[in-house]
């Protein structure tokens, strides 16, 4: 290994930094969860409330709906195709999806158009597979194509683990996802698509003269409730996508292998009320706050000062809050020039060993080239430094 792959971890100890006693995400037993995975996050902080299998892909079964749900809302935000556009039902989806397949439907009639719109109610409120299908007919030519666009999406947005097989979520080995992934799915959608959002606190649709309620059960039984979506596999169980915000605070939690839909239902709301009941925002560094100090090679100065553009806060357990750490990582050495405000790493926000946040931090003055006897002192010490 060489100085580029050599990473140094500074170890704050908060009570220290900050002159008062630092806290942080968990007191005395975790929650009990039974699910097999599990993510829950706050959604201003970014603090992991619960890590429980989170990047293990499973199959995600019609939580993948979100999938497509986002690509068609991108689509819509681009201007590529609008709530307007009208797409026929095909025999294809009328059959795989329809009343025919004894799936979740909005029993879109044969040879039929429907709208855009129509057809983003259908698959949000009813968890439609047919709505799916022809979307993603309408947007791509068939299914198949659908679903490379869908997988291309997928990475450009950041989800690395997960594919997807289709566009509904039906029976198929491609379709996984990991729980921290399908959070990062619904804060975006969330975040992103604010005219769309609403969708998902949608009572009831009515399609073909049958209406259906919206299948998310936590909608209108947890207070806050607005979103997101159930799926369920043989191999994986029942699993939940979800949000809810109250009094300002927002919680996402993703999870999957419950043995039945109400241990599901039950599980989630226990979660979302234990998160908010039990956990509280505080700030604990300013923006511009001097957050560590780091090592420079071959500058007009040995060290420079690391802070964050944004202030940090953490969301953290306020009954018998654990002591938190954090660790400043950067790639040593850092060398000279540095200007002010330059990328330099990361803070780490732990408790214990599990990672709670983590946030870039950025050079708070600029350092430059240092005199040729300096570097040549900085080099003897790096190369002394590194065997040993």
């Amino acid at each position: 290994m060489g100085f580029r792959a050599t990473w140094l971890y500074i170890l704050a100890i908060l009570v220290g930094l900050l002159g008062c006693g630092l806290s942080a995400s968990r007191a005395g037993e975790p929650y009990p969860a039974k699910a097999k995975s599990i993510f829950m996050i706050e959604a201003t902080t970014g603090t992991v409330l619960m890590n429980k299998n989170a990047d293990t892909p499973v199959t995600s079964a019609s939580i993948s709906k979100l999938m497509t749900t986002e690509y068609v809302f991108s689509l819509l935000k681009k201007g590529d195709v609008s709530l307007d556009t009208i797409y026929p039902v095909s025999e294809y989806a009328w059959r795989t999806g329809g009343a025919l397949s004894r799936t979740s439907t909005m029993f879109a009639a044969l040879k039929s158009k429907i709208r855009v719109e129509d057809l983003l109610k259908g698959l949000i409120v009813q968890q439609a597979n047919d709505a799916c299908i022809i979307l993603a007919e309408g947007l791509a030519g068939s299914d198949k194509a659908f679903t490379e666009k869908l997988n291309a999406r997928a990475r450009e947005i950041g989800l690395t683990k997960s594919s997807f097989g289709n566009s509904s979520g039906l029976p198929n080995p491609d379709n996984k996802m990991t729980m921290r992934e399908a959070v990062t799915l619904a804060r975006l959608i969330h975040d992103n698509y604010p005219e769309y959002f609403p969708y998902f606190a949608v009572r009831d649709f009515e399609w073909n003269k049958i209406k259906q309620r919206n299948r998310f059960p936590l909608l209108g039984t947890v207070e806050g409730a607005d979103g997101f979506a159930t799926g369920f596999a043989e191999d994986s169980g029942y699993s939940i996508v979800a949000t809810v915000e109250r009094n300002g605070v927002r919680l996402y939690l993703a999870m999957s292998g419950l043995a039945t839909p109400k241990e599901r239902e039950e599980e989630a709301r226990n979660i979302l009320e234990w998160g908010l009941a039990n956990f509280q925002k505080r700030q604990i560094f300013a923006a511009g706050e001097t957050i560590a100090e780091v090592s420079v090679y071959g500058g007009d100065a040995p060290r420079l000062a690391v802070g964050s553009q944004q202030p940090v806060a953490i969301f953290e357990d306020k009954r018998d809050p654990d002591r938190l750490t954090a660790k400043v990582a950067y790639q040593w050495p850092l060398p000279a020039p540095i200007e002010k405000g330059a990328k330099v790493g990361s803070l780490r926000l732990y408790n214990g060993e599990e990672v709670l946040q983590e946030v870039p931090v950025y050079a708070l003055d600029g350092i430059g080239g240092g005199t040729l006897s300096h570097r040549a002192l900085d080099a003897v010490f790096a190369l002394l430094f590194f065997w040993m």
